[in-house]
């Protein structure tokens, strides 16, 4: 009536970082297949490879389907597999891969989604506060170092603190900038949001909804959503000046006219 318990001991040994240089290159010809259904990771990972050494080659496959057919055709030396991909994912490509060859297989996926459950919508949420954090710390960096000469040495002739300064000074300067870091994080964070769907989590939002309405040809639908994207952007947008004016009065006059 007793459960078993088993006790499994796993030796992993650590290795140190590597980076590609000039000097580590392979002294062979290298063909690899590259299996990723992003456009935009195509264009980075060839480009990396390609421009390390040129005894490399780079074939893309855009899912794991197409991945096994072409390594049955042409045969690889290796091949980096994306795991998340449409027809056939990167673990079943790979396992029919492994049935006619033990060729090295590299798996790439979101680093996020290994850090959080696949389920879970806080990489989503991660990724989209990450992009719209930069425009806003720009900004408020901006308002807080471009202040008059003048009004600084004005502060200084008073013995003002550099907390008093930061108070009085900087920080009612950098309010402008402020929001015009959030005039462009709004709409930033939609296109953010949407992009985030393709890399996995719950396929609830519209970024899923468009690429599946795309997939089944019905496009009236997947212009629908994209309205629906545009708008909802666009209702960001129009929130921030609202609240900009009702902040700032005075200022965002200023703001907008800079």
């Amino acid at each position: 009536g007793k459960g078993t318990q088993f006790n499994i001991e796993l030796p992993i040994k650590i290795v140190k970082p590597i980076s590609l240089t000039p000097g580590d290159e392979p002294d062979s010809p290298l063909k690899i297949l590259l299996v990723e259904d992003h456009f935009l990771n195509q264009i980075a990972t060839k480009k990396i490879l390609t421009t390390w050494t040129d005894k490399i080659t780079v074939d893309i496959a855009e899912n794991g389907l197409i991945a096994v057919e072409k390594f049955r055709e042409h045969g690889y030396d290796l091949v980096l597999m994306d795991m998340q991909m449409p027809v056939m994912n990167g673990l079943d490509s790979s396992k029919k891969i492994r049935e006619s060859s033990t060729v090295p297989i590299i798996a790439l996926t979101p680093i996020l989604n290994n850090m959080f459950n696949i389920t879970s919508r806080t990489p989503r949420v991660l990724v989209t506060a990450i992009i719209v954090l930069f425009p806003i710390f720009v900004n408020v960096t901006r308002g807080l170092i471009q202040v008059h000469a003048t009004q600084l040495e004005l502060m200084r002739s008073l013995n003002a603190t550099p907390r008093t300064t930061l108070r009085v000074l900087r920080i009612p300067n950098a309010i402008p900038f402020f929001f015009t870091g959030l005039k462009i994080a709004a709409p930033l964070s939609v296109i953010a949001a949407l992009v985030a769907e393709y890399f996995g989590g719950p396929q609830q939002g519209l970024g899923s909804r468009i690429a599946s309405a795309a997939a089944n040809t019905a496009y009236g639908r997947a212009w629908a959503y994209v309205l629906a994207a545009i708008i909802t952007g666009l209702i960001f947008y129009l929130a921030i000046i609202a609240l900009e004016r009702l902040i700032t009065p005075r200022t965002a006059q200023v703001s907008t006219t800079h």
